[in-house]
This record gives C-alpha cells, structure tokens and sequence, in this order.
C-alpha cells in the first residue's frame, strides 16, 4: 500500500477530500482527519479499511503544521462555538502527533470542544493523560459487543482484546475527558450485545458534559463490507423499534438531537468552487485511496477522478458529486 505524505510544499489541498484534510458540513462541527491508517478489519467497516483491505490503495498522513494553517483560516469563517472532531477513515490515534494536534486545536481562536473517534485499541494510561493534558473534551468510543468472542470477530483481528479496551473506557471516564460509547447497531449479531453496553456505559461513568451513548445504524455502502447474517434495518424501524425499547428498559435518552446534547447548530458551508455536472481541467498529484482513482487539483481543491489511466499530467474531467465540500469527477 502505497503511503503519501501530504505537506504544505506539496501542492496537495486540504479541502476537498474525504480521506484527510479538513471536511466542512454545513454545521458548527468540523471535521479533522490528520491520516487515515487502520489496525483494525472490522466486518461492517464502511470504507474497506484495515491491514486485510481489497479495495484501499493509498495511505495519507498530513503534515501537523500543513493541517493547523487549515483549521486557522477554516474555523474563525464558521464563527465561534466550533467543535473539531478528529476522526479518520481508519483509526486517528496511528496519528503520531494527536497530542500536539489536540492540543493546537484546543488554543485556535473559534474553537471550544475538540472530540476524538476511536477503536480504543492504541490507547493506554499515559496516551490518555498526554490527551487529557492537550485539552480533549471527549472521545467517542467503538465498542460493538463486550462478549470477548464477538468482540474479536467484530473486530477482525485475533490480538484485540476486549478487556483492555474496556480499561481504557474506564480511565477515560475517570479522567477530565468525556466518553461517550459509540456502538454500531448491527440486527441479527449483536443485539444482546446493545443492553450490556448501555449498562457498562452507565456504570464506568460515561457521559459527564455529553451524552453516555450514541448508538448508530449499520448503513450499506459501495467500498463497504457487509458482515454475513445482518438484517439492515431502515430508519423507523431502528428509532421506533431498536432505540425506543432500549430506552424504555435503560431510562435513558438514546435518541440523540445534535444540538441539545452536542451543541451542534447549522452554519455556513465553505463555498463551493464546482458545480454537479461541470468541466474541469485538474492536474494529477497523487495516487488515490482506493485502486482506480487518481486525486487531482483544481482551484484549491482535491478532486478524487476514478478510472483515472493517467499518473500525472492533466485530465480533463466531469465533476459528478460536490455535496459538503468533497469533489469526484470522472474522466472525459
């Protein structure tokens, strides 16, 4: 697999992409991707990631300094009350420097909460103090099942051990951080699994400022896996069947509303510098994140151009998708 680091000398935005850089979408929350590495091969992944991925080609990791000169211009346009959550398409704490990062993010004008997404597998006592002395305000926690046999199989790798991580969700809890354990809901596999990790929320402390859980939807996706044996359910089903029983039996509020629970209101987009269905010529600067893709530039932006034939040079294009600032294209 290919590995590209992305600095400010190389040409390369950090808008623009889903894979690194920055990602606006219309709220008062941004997210921050420093790299998009994963030591996990969960089945359900979304993106096809981890060490065993068909489809991944490329790794990125952005320069600290690259990636802070973003969020400087980009936070003070969203207006004060800004939440960076430092997520990744993969794991962020293979992020070397999420320390110094969290830490940068936490003294940038506009900016009061940084969150971080995690698997919990790389966090230990001294990384959780080293963030909790950066500023952390809270980490999001994946933690799908607490049977050790599931876990491991959900998890898709031998090594990880379900004990560890539950360690570590409790010194998290017990630090100045905030936990909040973000399962993902997968009918048919772990539905006993759901109860358990509420309860073991409420008992190691989880949820001080925010909520204790955030229970989400197993979603199909294109460069996704789908673990055999799930029954995918839709929208009304998992909040009037799934969330409304286990509210019922936990007495608790799982049915999260982003502005009660986070603060999360609706702000200005960056503006967008392409329309769906324009033409562009893009220069090709980098291999993509999955085989048979290109990224290219244009106008400050990453464009990703799939059935891309050429490895540098320009490409003229059809821009097919621009929602939240995340440009595709495909080759005319």
């Amino acid at each position: 697999m290919t590995h590209v680091r992305i600095t400010e000398d190389s040409g390369i935005p950090l808008v623009g992409s889903l894979y690194f850089g920055v990602i606006d979408r219309g709220t008062s929350i941004l997210q921050v991707r420093p790299s998009c590495g994963c030591n996990l091969n969960c089945p359900f992944c979304s993106v096809d990631a981890g060490p065993c991925s068909t489809t991944r080609a490329t790794t990125y990791e952005v320069e600290l300094k690259y990636l802070l000169s973003a969020i400087e211009e980009i936070a003070p346009f969203k207006g004060p009350g800004v939440e960076c959550h430092i997520d990744s398409p993969g794991e962020p704490l293979m992020y070397h420097q999420l320390p110094e990062l969290v830490a940068a993010l936490k003294s940038t004008d506009s900016v009061t909460v940084v969150s971080l997404q995690t698997n919990g597998t790389l966090l230990d006592d001294a990384k959780i103090a080293a963030l909790a002395k950066a500023g952390l305000d809270r980490v999001n926690l994946s933690l799908h099942a607490l049977d050790p046999v599931l876990a491991r199989e959900l998890a898709g790798v031998d090594e990880y051990d379900i004990n560890k991580v539950t360690q570590v969700a409790q010194a998290v809890a017990k630090s100045t951080i905030d936990l909040l354990i973000a399962p993902v809901y997968m009918p048919g596999i772990n539905d006993a699994e759901i109860p358990k990790l509420i309860d073991f929320a409420k008992e190691c402390g989880a949820g001080k400022r925010f909520p204790p859980l955030g229970i989400q939807k197993f979603e199909r996706y294109k460069y996704g896996r789908t673990p055999n044996g799930i029954k995918v359910q839709s929208w009304w089903q998992f909040f009037n069947r799934s969330i409304k029983d286990w509210e019922k039996t936990s007495g608790l509020c799982l049915r999260l509303d982003p502005k009660r629970d986070f603060g999360t209101i609706r702000r200005p987009s960056l503006p967008q510098v392409f329309k769906k269905g324009e033409k562009a010529t893009v220069e090709i600067m980098a291999p993509g994140w999955i085989h048979g893709e290109m990224l290219g530039i244009s106008r400050n932006r990453v464009i990703s151009v799939f059935g891309c034939d050429k490895s540098s040079g320009q490409v003229r294009v059809r821009i097919v998708a621009t929602k939240n600032n995340i440009y595709v294209g495909v080759p005319i």
